[in-house]
């Protein structure tokens, strides 16, 4: 089987390359070239010559083709103006499900299919942590044996045409032993560290990002329960639900509870008023589903990425919206980001968290 595998140059897609190799499929490796890694390389040390560098170098190991994708455009179409369109709402956008969706999965699989030396049945590849399983009517989409790494939350909102495509070599393996099995075949970049934080802007900084894009404008930090103002914030986009670093404000800790964008003001609360804040019940809108919509009714859910699930119960409100209601609260439900179903292991789908609708 001909497989086309995004390379970045780190650890797990070299990992997965090597697994492809091993495995005797007709390997093409690409490296996705974005353009906020030119756009924006004043603010910091971007790192896309050192990734092409160490692909490129991995790629020689094993003898595989290496090409660089140009999708500048589509990235900013897809991910950035998105991005920054939630954040100018107040919301707390998820730009790295929308990075698989409509890049990795997307315009990727697009640019592939007119490449010259590309079957049209061609799978592609990735170093994600998540498990494809082939079953006879679709293909579901299940997580990482590593809780941790487990990245099934940012490929909620892929669909089964891609999914058939799929395939996840390291899905299967620990960070521990991919780490393990980099070290055993002495990769050249077998001590290179993880990437962090969104998947367009590498050594970038999130707030710089935001900055560059939105500038400051101050504003009042106030307290929920007196209503007193604080101190001041640099632009409510900065700050999420739930949030607790980056406040400066004496008297902690504090977290942020609520934003209101039209009066440029943060809302904050102690731990003992946030906890009793916490939300239970909100819903969602924005549904995309892996294969169909889940016929159970209690099903577990991740809020955000990481290891933490939670138990509840949903009850659909007309066709394209969903309440959901949790056994245990959570205190840092943000409208915006999405909530992501899962029945066991097995990924279902998302959902947008709306603004309105919500219990505490």
């Amino acid at each position: 089987m001909q497989v086309a595998l995004l390379l970045s140059g780190g650890v797990d897609s070299s990992v997965a390359l090597a697994e492809l190799v091993r495995t005797g499929h007709d390997v093409r490796a690409f490296y996705l070239k974005v353009w906020l890694e030119d756009e924006l390389d004043y603010l910091g040390a971007c790192p896309w010559e050192d990734d092409l560098a160490s692909a490129g170098a991995v790629c020689e190991r094993f003898a595989v083709p290496l090409s660089v994708v140009p999708l500048q455009i589509a990235y900013h179409e897809a991910v950035v103006q998105y991005t920054l369109a939630e954040l100018r709402a107040g919301r707390t956008p998820s730009p790295d499900l929308f990075c698989n969706e409509r890049i990795k999965f997307g315009a990727f699989l697009d640019y592939l299919l007119t490449h010259p030396d590309v079957d049209d049945d061609v799978a592609v590849a990735t170093g994600h942590y998540a498990v494809i399983r082939r079953c006879n009517a679709h293909v579901e989409l299940a997580r990482s044996p590593d809780a941790v790494k487990d990245q099934t939350y940012f490929l909620s909102h892929l669909s089964q045409s891609q999914l058939r495509r799929i395939v996840f070599p390291i899905g299967g393996m620990t960070k521990r032993e991919v780490r393990d099995r980099a070290a055993a075949l002495d990769l050249p970049n077998k001590e290179r560290p993880d990437s962090q934080g969104i998947c367009f802007l590498g050594k970038i900084r999130y707030p710089d990002f935001i900055r560059h894009y939105l500038g400051e404008r101050e504003g009042p930090i106030v307290d929920s329960d007196s209503g007193t103002c604080l101190g001041t914030h640099r632009g409510f986009w900065f700050y999420t639900i739930g949030q607790r670093q980056g406040l400066g404000l004496a008297g902690g800790p504090w977290y942020v509870v609520g934003k209101d964008p039209d009066a440029n003001t943060i809302v904050v609360s102690h731990r003992d008023a946030v906890d009793r804040s916490a939300r239970v019940q909100f819903e969602v809108d924005d549904l995309s589903w892996t294969w169909e919509p889940p016929v159970r009714h209690d099903v577990t859910i991740k809020l955000r990425h990481g290891p933490r699930l939670h138990d509840a119960r949903l009850e659909w409100r007309g066709d394209s919206r969903i309440s959901v209601t949790m056994r245990e609260p959570d205190r840092g439900v943000a409208p915006g980001q999405f909530a992501v179903f899962y029945d066991g292991d097995v990924c279902l789908g998302a959902g947008r968290i709306r603004e309105d609708a919500c219990t505490y």
